[in-house]
Formats: C-alpha cells, sequence, structure tokens
C-alpha cells in the first residue's frame, strides 16, 4: 500500500469516527497511534504517543492558555459585562440601532478581555439579548448580531485560536495577535456599518430610545459609565504593552492579564468564593480539553510527516494537477467552512494543520496571514447552516419566541459581511501584516 493511500485511509478513518460522535481527541490520536503501530510496529506505535505527551508537557507557552481562560471566565462570572453593556446602552440608545452597534462594541471589548466566542455568546445572550427585544429591536437582526459579535473573540488579541495555531505552526504569538487587530476591528466596523444602513433604512428595526428615558440619565452618571469602558482596555494594556516591548514573555504577559483581571474583580467587591470556584473549575475543564486535543493533534502530525503526505498532496494540486497557488488557497478556505458544519475552530485547526501548514508555506505564502485567514474562515463556518457552532449555541441561549429558522436567516447578511472581510484579506495582506511589521520592524 502507498504512502499516499495510507494517509488518505488515515484521514478518512478519522472523519468517520468523528461523524459517529468520538471526541476529538480521541478520534485523532486513536488514528495516529494505531497507524503508527501497523507502519513501524510495537516501539513505534508506543514511543509515538509517549513523545508527543512529553513534548506538550516541555511545551512552556502552553500555560498561557489557563491564564487566558482564567482571565475571561473572572471577568464574565463578576459580572464587569454587566457594566460594559450598560456603558453602551446609555451612549448609543439616542441612536437608530444605537444599542445593537453597542453590542458590537460590548463584544469588542469582551473579546479584548477573554480570546473565546463562547463568552461573547453567553454575555450576549444572557445581558443583550433581553434588553434588545423589550425595546422592540427586529429579533432577528439582533440575533444575528450577537452571533456575528461573539464570533470577534477569536480574532480579536488574546485570541486563543491563535495561540494555538502559533505552537502548531511554530510562529510567534505576538505577531499573530498584532495581525489580528486590523481586521477584527475592520470587520466590527463594516458589522457596524450595516447594522446603521439597515437601521436608516428601516427605522422599526432598531428603535430610538425614548427622550423621557435619554432625559432621565445626567452627564455625571454618563461619565461614571465610560469607567466601564476603561477597565477592559486598562486590563489589556497591561497585558499587552509590556509583552510587545519585550519586557515580559508571552506566559508571564498572560500571568499579568490574569492577575490584572482577578484584581479588578475584587476591587469591584466582586470576586466571591462562586465566582472564583466557577472561574477555576471552567478553567480547568477547558485547559484540560485544549490540552488533550494538542497532544493528538502532534501524534497525528508526527505519522503525516513520517508518511510524507505533506509533500505527496503538494505534488497533487501543484505538480500533477497544476493548480494555482491561489486556487489551492481557496480549495483549503472553502474546505474549512464544510467542516465547520460539524467541527470547532480548535478541532479543525488540529485536525488540517499537518497538511495546511507546510502546504502554506511551500507555496510561498506568508504563515503570520494565514492563520488570520484561517481564523476568519472558522468565524463563518461557526455559522453557517445546517450546523454551524454558534447557531446551536443561540438555540440553546434563545428565549422561546426566537425559533431555529430565525436563528438560520438571521445569519445571512453577517455572514456577507464576514465573507467581504475575508476577501479584503485575502486580496490586501497588508492587513494583517502591516502592525506586526510596524510594531516588530520586519
Amino acid at each position: 500500500m502507498s504512502y499516499e493511500l495510507i494517509a488518505a485511509l488515515m484521514f478518512s478513518t478519522m472523519m468517520l469516527m468523528l461523524l459517529t460522535g468520538q471526541r476529538v481527541f480521541g478520534a485523532i490520536g486513536f488514528v495516529a497511534v494505531i497507524a503508527a503501530f501497523f507502519l513501524w510496529g510495537d516501539r513505534g506505535g508506543y514511543d509515538l504517543g509517549f513523545a508527543a505527551a512529553i513534548k506538550v508537557m516541555r511545551w512552556y507557552p502552553l500555560l498561557t492558555l489557563p491564564m487566558f481562560i482564567f482571565m475571561g471566565y473572572i471577568l464574565s462570572e463578576s459580572r464587569i459585562a454587566d457594566d460594559l453593556y450598560r456603558m453602551f446602552h446609555v451612549w448609543m440608545g439616542g441612536l437608530s440601532g444605537g444599542l445593537a452597534i453597542g453590542t458590537i462594541g460590548l463584544m469588542v471589548l469582551i473579546s479584548a478581555m477573554n480570546g473565546l466566542s463562547v463568552a461573547g455568546m453567553a454575555i450576549g445572550a444572557t445581558i443583550a439579548l433581553p434588553e434588545l427585544l423589550r425595546r422592540s429591536y427586529d429579533k432577528r437582526m439582533v440575533t444575528g448580531v450577537i452571533q456575528a459579535g461573539s464570533s470577534l473573540g477569536i480574532l480579536v488579541p488574546p485570541s486563543v485560536v491563535l495561540v494555538l495555531y502559533a505552537m502548531i505552526a511554530r510562529q510567534p504569538v505576538g505577531q499573530l495577535w498584532l495581525a489580528g487587530v486590523v481586521p477584527g476591528l475592520m470587520m466590527a466596523a463594516l458589522f457596524v456599518i450595516y447594522i446603521a444602513i439597515r437601521c436608516r433604512l428601516n427605522p422599526s428595526l432598531g428603535p430610538v430610545m425614548s427622550a423621557e428615558e435619554r432625559a432621565e440619565i445626567t452627564w455625571s452618571e454618563k461619565i461614571r459609565l465610560l469607567g466601564a469602558g476603561l477597565l477592559p482596555l486598562g486590563i489589556f494594556a497591561v497585558m499587552m504593552v509590556p509583552f510587545v516591548n519585550g519586557w515580559t514573555s508571552l506566559v508571564e504577559s498572560s500571568a499579568l492579564g490574569a492577575i490584572a483581571a482577578f484584581l479588578a474583580a475584587v476591587l469591584k467587591r466582586r470576586m466571591t468564593w462562586q465566582v472564583f470556584e466557577t472561574s477555576v473549575k471552567q478553567t480547568l475543564g477547558i485547559t484540560c480539553m485544549f490540552m488533550w486535543i494538542i497532544l493528538a493533534a502532534l501524534a497525528f502530525g508526527a505519522v503525516f510527516d513520517g508518511l510524507g503526505a505533506v509533500k505527496a498532496i503538494e505534488n497533487l494540486f501543484t505538480v500533477q494537477l497544476g493548480l494555482n497557488p491561489w486556487i489551492i488557497l481557496i480549495l483549503m478556505q472553502l474546505s474549512f467552512l464544510v467542516m465547520g458544519t460539524f467541527l470547532d475552530d480548535t478541532a479543525m485547526l488540529v485536525i488540517v494543520a499537518p497538511l495546511y501548514v507546510p502546504l502554506v508555506g511551500a507555496l510561498g505564502f506568508d504563515l503570520i496571514w494565514y492563520g488570520v485567514l484561517y481564523t476568519i474562515t472558522c468565524q463563518i463556518a461557526y455559522m453557517t447552516p445546517p450546523f454551524g457552532y454558534n447557531l446551536f449555541l443561540m438555540r440553546a441561549m434563545a428565549p422561546p419566541e426566537i425559533t431555529i429558522g430565525d436563528i438560520y436567516r438571521s445569519i445571512i447578511p453577517f455572514v456577507g459581511v464576514m465573507a467581504l472581510a475575508l476577501g479584503l484579506v485575502m486580496a490586501f495582506p497588508e492587513i494583517a501584516l502591516w502592525l506586526p511589521g510596524i510594531v516588530y520592524g520586519n
């Protein structure tokens, strides 16, 4: 049996196991170890899994994951997000669609504090959605706003997904974070422009806050609430400024962010034992999940490297089929959209990274830029029917009056906006590469 056929058999077996409902790390790791066992015997099969485990344990940057996850949960569980939404509610309520625009702003700040899209979805569905519905905002529009806004969590630093990509692709985390800043803010701005235009054309979709209610809010209250917006920016600065300037390592910066979030909750008198216990438990669970997935991905990638599968696929696309590198890149992005109907971003990354990352480099593309493309494509896949990850999260959190049909239809215009953002970053790589080049001078 040829190595190409073995690689294809491994990949198809893994996908079949995933479709039967097996855990991601179990499917990937099982296929990797069994393939190594049959290819290289007892010692090769056993050593592969052991070597992957040792590599994970010695991977010092992996310590950033629990720090960022803990930081996000502390800020979420301590209800600091409630203050942020109140700030946007007060300052943006006088505009048509202003609260929906404020929700996008809330999601950007939550993304800068958390790095995960799930937290943004939970906060948006529990805080923003009831308030928007109570004020007669169109249910389909606001449902799409929350789903689209929460997806920014995996692009705006400190994105946990970009940390994982950096580890697997062996790229600098700092450059990847900076590469995600401009595309993330550009996408948020496109969301805001879409909401503003749509509500301008049809004001009933986003009614203005009543004049009586606006009159009740004093300027002193408005100024006080601005402090709620400065808090996440302060935490972000405490974490990012020392790292970008080279004063701290990535792990040290993540620890600073976690400490700053903890102190913020203490100073606001929100740090209860329940908040701390929940944050620690959630951090432990998600961190262990990521570690198992990374371990399995390393084992799977080692087998693929040993088979020379990457060289075989590169030869198939570029020599036998004669495809243009850009066509190959677009086909990669389309495969992410397909996988995103039943996998989350981490699973997609660890499944295809052994193939795609070396191939992208061999085709002459920048791996920092490709990390941003991958992340944006994951955002789109999160919201693509029939099984987009965010669609079912919203269905689980939304009130009964919002049906699954409403949720599916709500994301259509926002997927279009995200596809536009993806196209702009593909056509103009400097959108992603400009800021890392300015800061790091390359």
